[in-house]
């Protein structure tokens, strides 16, 4: 059974707000001299949680992603887990060598040279000499700074620093690895190789928490995923339906309520739903546990949609249209049925894709239903569909498109293609 490494109870972190540091002697008597009643006035400053109530286990070998907002309370988690500060309540227990690349250039003295700050830093990490030399090589060449390892990281760029900082957090061999948004200086080549090398240390057997704003990142890379809102954990499981719930909410905005519907009371459209694979035969027993169905999209195999209406007076040649739209409202797919003869009662309208190669992230359907150029109901779905399936997309989410579809990649010689 694979062992916890990282457990958090209650972790809480306070900080208040409003306080200036205190001037000195020159300016203090200058400013009893212009103002003397300004000593009398009170010090205005609030407390808040950065971190609020947080409890969680990571296991050994496992990636986890953390999201959320700037601001939210991910780097303050991994500062109090990297024993740099030091919770206001609550405990956390670390079982193993920590590495930590939190801030750019951390633990780095701007006199010392790459070489020294390699040495330096190592050894804050808690490596003998002999490690460090015998892994130094491999850092500089994964740090692409042969050319620069004895120059006074002072004059390094962002990006130098981070380089130099990442290769020795992830080759001196921690057995947890804490890396925060610090990969965002990097460019595309560089970051592709940390996610190489970090995925590499998840093989064997180590452990990661990755804090990243880039979701595919965190998509490709992470086993499981929490979702911190404002100090406190708000989601925490499958990477895929976290990602597609923050995603979700960043997009349109928290509280997103039903919007009055147009129509007449002849029909009306109840609900929607994913039909579970064991349900997708009409015939079967529609009285089976709701939780056995969902609004989450997690596999790219074949998928049923039912959509619930009502209809209450007959309803004669009706047209009947449907709509997939991503969250920038952009049409994904549509269709239409004319000529429908509805009959007061629950009608199921079933729709069967072989499967919906569309890219993770938040999707909604859009259904509605007219009697000649009468509208009968028309309906934006609620909730929103989560498309939850593996990533099928570049590392970069710029670089996303609409779909997300699997494919083979071989590299074949030209002479052998000629045969």
């Amino acid at each position: 059974m694979t062992s916890t490494v990282i457990h958090a109870e209650g972790l809480c972190k306070q900080y208040r707000r409003g306080l200036t540091a205190e001037p000195g002697l020159r300016h203090a008597l200058d400013r009893l001299v212009r103002s003397p009643l300004s000593f009398l006035k009170p010090k205005r400053s609030e407390s808040f949680f950065a971190l609020k109530d947080v409890s969680l286990d990571v296991r050994q070998g496992e990636v986890l992603g953390l999201i959320g907002r700037n601001g939210a309370g991910k780097t303050t988690l991994l500062k109090i887990l990297s024993r740099i500060t030091r919770p206001s309540s609550g405990w956390a227990e670390i079982r193993g060598r920590v590495g930590s690349l939190l801030e750019v250039g951390t633990g780095f003295h701007p006199e010392l040279t790459g070489r020294e700050n390699t040495f330096l830093s190592g050894a804050i990490l808690g490596m003998g000499k002999a490690e460090i030399t015998r892994k130094f090589d491999e850092i500089v060449a994964f740090a692409e700074l042969e050319k620069f390892i004895d120059t006074p990281v002072k004059h390094y760029s962002s990006g130098m620093y981070v380089r130099l900082a990442f290769a020795v957090a992830a080759h001196l061999e921690p057995e947890i690895l804490l890396v925060d948004e610090v990969l965002a200086v990097g460019d595309i080549n560089f970051q592709k190789k940390c996610l190489g090398k970090m995925g590499d240390v998840a093989r064997q057997g180590r452990t990661i928490v990755l804090v990243t704003h880039q979701l595919n990142q965190i998509r490709r890379l992470c086993h499981r995923a929490i979702w911190i809102d404002a100090g406190s954990v708000r989601l925490d499981g499958n990477t895929h339906q976290v990602a597609a719930a923050y995603e979700s909410e960043m997009s349109r905005g928290a509280g997103a309520a039903d919007q009055p519907r147009a129509g007449n009371t002849k029909a009306r459209f109840l609900g929607w739903e994913i039909v579970p694979s064991h349900l997708e035969d009409p015939g079967e027993n529609p009285a089976d546990p709701p939780e056995d169905r969902s609004h989450v999209l997690s596999t790219t195999d074949p998928v049923t949609i039912k959509f619930t209406i009502e209809v209450r007076e007959p309803v004669r040649g009706a047209h009947h249209g449907i709509a997939l739209r991503n969250v920038d409202n952009l049409l994904i797919w549509a269709w239409a049925a004319n000529d429908l003869n509805l009959d007061p009662g629950l009608h199921e309208l079933r729709y069967r894709f072989p499967a919906l190669h569309v890219r993770p992230g938040p999707y909604s359907w859009q259904v509605s239903l007219y009697e000649g150029e009468t509208l009968v109901d028309s309906w934006n779905c609620l909730p929103e569909m989560l498309v939850a399936t593996e990533t099928y997309q570049h590392e970069r989410d710029e670089w996303n498109g609409i779909l997300n579809v699997p494919c083979q990649f071989t590299i074949q010689e030209a002479a052998d293609v000629a045969k």
